[in-house]
């Protein structure tokens, strides 16, 4: 009996797709990621609203919003849809890519990507050292935030 070895996508593959591609890389797996929906834009769009105005009028740091990639691993990219780094930090931002693990990840969930959001990028944002995680759940209208210890 022959056996195979799936190859496990790595970073340059995630480099290699088309600018816009929706795809994440999620431990070795290219996961595609539809358009959101109307309900998750809006959740969006009010909670970088509302962090930006926070986070200017207090000169605390940088928030992005997706598309962006952030690289955590050789095996993991993700598009979070809400991020932030600390001032403190913010010198390190590359032009390009963004190569440092952010201080705050929101997550909103969809249908396709709610697994992943609780299980695999829940463990590797701890992993790499993420202060905060936030999972905002639509349906339930609910914000699960998790925050380091020791951190605030």
């Amino acid at each position: 009996m022959l056996a195979t070895l799936e190859k496990k996508a790595t970073v340059q593959d995630c480099q290699n797709l088309p600018e816009g591609a929706p795809y994440q890389l999620i431990a070795g797996e290219l996961v595609m990621t539809p358009s959101p929906t109307p309900l998750h834009q809006n959740i969006s769009l009010n909670l970088a609203t509302e962090l930006r105005s926070y986070l200017k009028r207090n000169n605390l740091g940088k928030l992005f919003t997706a598309p962006l990639d952030a690289y955590l691993s050789e095996e993991d990219v993700y598009q979070p849809d809400i991020l932030f780094i600390r001032s403190r930090r913010a010198a390190a931002i590359q032009k390009e890519q963004l190569r440092i693990v952010p201080d705050l990840v929101v997550e909103i969930l969809s249908p396709t990507t709610a697994y992943y959001d609780f299980t695999r990028k829940k463990e590797m944002y701890c992993a790499r050292g993420v202060s905060e995680y936030w999972i905002v759940d639509p349906e339930a209208e609910t914000v699960e935030m998790m925050v380091k210890r020791g951190e605030i």
